[in-house]
């Protein structure tokens, strides 16, 4: 009789442990949950400002090839291609942040954890291939000065060479930032430091909360 009032005793314990087990990991996912929440908070605004900017930057850019469209010279045309390439590029990088408000919105932080770090990190490739479209603009804005009125005919060799080198180098630079951004190297500090600018470090933060969660978890498996 001993025995089976110590069985029972024993079961009713596990189940207040499991019961406390349970609710510690509930105040902490919900804690983790609010913690993210607030480290994305300056991404949203971010993103929010981003919109606007990008409205007012493309209607002046959109302006400007107007007024050279309208205007219309020959000597014009390195303009006119230029900026035609960077309004393009500018555009995309607008629709990336719509796209990112978009997730950002659509991410349930009472659901389940699993589904808010894939949401997560859908939105961390977001900000990546923005950033990756984004550098693309570089080797235009070393052509948007140029002038077919004085390009290359009133200028020196030296000039010329100058030129080509200034253009090809940024066209090399361009290139290479647009190969390496990728996923596998945010472990970089510089890389860390170009995707900042569109929120990377405050997806990072919220994705970080969710690895020690993991760990935390991971921990209690192997008791």
């Amino acid at each position: 009789m001993e025995d089976i009032e110590i069985i029972n005793l024993w079961k009713k314990q596990n189940e207040k442990i499991d019961k406390s087990l349970y609710i510690n990991k509930k105040l902490l996912a919900d804690a983790i949950n609010r913690k993210a929440q607030k480290a994305l908070v300056s991404f949203r605004r971010l993103t929010t400002t981003g919109i606007i900017s990008f409205v007012i930057y493309l209607f002046v850019l959109i302006f400007l090839l107007y007024y050279a469209v309208l205007h219309y010279s020959s000597a014009a045309n390195y303009f006119i291609v230029s900026i035609s390439a960077i309004i393009l590029i500018n555009i995309k990088g607008f629709t990336d942040y719509i796209r990112h408000l978009f997730l950002i919105n659509n991410i349930d932080f009472d659901g389940n954890i699993t589904q808010i770090q894939q949401r997560l990190n859908k939105l961390q490739l977001s900000v990546i291939s923005h950033a990756r479209i984004m550098v693309l603009q570089c080797p235009f804005w070393t052509t948007i000065y140029l002038s077919d009125a004085w390009f290359p005919q009133t200028v020196g060799l030296a000039y010329i060479i100058f030129q080509i080198a200034f253009t090809l180098s940024f066209t090399y630079l361009a290139y290479w930032l647009y190969k390496n951004h990728k996923i596998g190297n945010l472990d970089k500090k510089w890389f860390r430091v170009m995707i900042s600018g569109s929120g990377g470090a405050s997806i990072k933060r919220a994705m970080d909360f969710y690895t020690e969660i993991e760990i935390f978890m991971d921990g209690e498996n192997d008791f």
